[in-house]
């Protein structure tokens, strides 16, 4: 029988990100109990002030073409190993 998604161990998830208007699409490691704003965090890492120029808005995630809420976990979102995420900058229409 196997557990419940919130009571196993923890398991790396790299997947295949873009974020926001780069031309790169990256590797990032995540874990399955990493939410959705850590995702984000972690591929804007890799980008964001230095491909991208950075801007004081959140940052969200999209899989598979839906907005995933940022409290939800990889686990919980169905991302699997080398899906792809695309993570957009949350910017207030009428502000660019």
């Amino acid at each position: 029988m196997e557990l419940p998604i919130e009571d196993q161990a923890p398991q790396v998830v790299p997947l295949n990100a873009v974020f926001a208007d780069d031309f790169v699409q990256i590797l990032v490691p995540v874990t399955t109990a990493d939410t959705v704003r850590e995702v984000a965090a972690a591929v804007a890492y890799h980008v964001e002030g230095k491909r991208v120029r950075a801007l004081p808005y959140e940052k969200v995630v999209f899989h598979n073409g839906r907005r995933l809420p940022p409290e939800m976990t990889v686990a919980e979102a169905g991302i699997a190993p080398l899906d792809h995420v695309r993570v957009e900058y949350d910017i207030p229409k009428g502000k660019s």
